[in-house]
């Protein structure tokens, strides 16, 4: 993890539309909506093929967003050469969901060399309280994102 330094918008502006737009998030129909220092907004609109056959948005896909919020709070806070990859997800499934949007918030606990701490809610778009769960995350010198060597620089400072 690097000190608190200035994100540069033109970077994230450029890992948003990356991730976007891969074939996990496009499968979901999940977008990120912000990045910032030590946070994620996620949110996805439910759909019926979200639906396990009791009609509620299927666990694996709260799984997914609890995965994706949390993991991405914690880049923005990461030196710029070095990747990350999750290898534990613990998840609480609160209320179940049939309709509406999924909004889902990361927040990084504890960003270190070798593992980062982080975690993430989920809300319907009432404000009820859907999933939370928290993230452990690798820190890895050899993950890069594709096409990341042509992003702008991570940092302004």
């Amino acid at each position: 993890m690097v000190d608190i330094k200035k994100l540069n918008p033109d970077h994230m502006a450029a890992v948003i539309k990356t991730i976007n737009t891969c074939p996990y998030f496009t499968l979901l129909s999940v977008e990120i909506r912000s990045l910032g220092w030590g946070e994620s907004h996620l949110e996805m609109k439910v759909q019926e093929k979200h639906l396990q056959p009791y009609g509620m948005v299927h666990g694996g896909v709260c799984a997914s967003l609890v995965d994706a919020a949390a993991f991405w709070a914690v880049y923005p806070q990461m030196s710029e050469d070095i990747g990350l990859t999750t290898v534990e997800i613990k998840l609480n499934y609160l209320a179940p969901v049939s309709d509406g949007r999924l909004i889902a918030r990361g927040k990084s606990i504890k960003g270190g060399k070798t593992i980062c701490l982080s975690e993430a809610s989920i809300e319907d778009d009432k404000g009820n309280l859907v999933a939370h769960g928290t993230s452990t995350m690798m820190v890895l010198d050899s993950l890069k994102i594709q096409g990341q060597s042509h992003f702008p620089s991570k940092f302004l400072d």
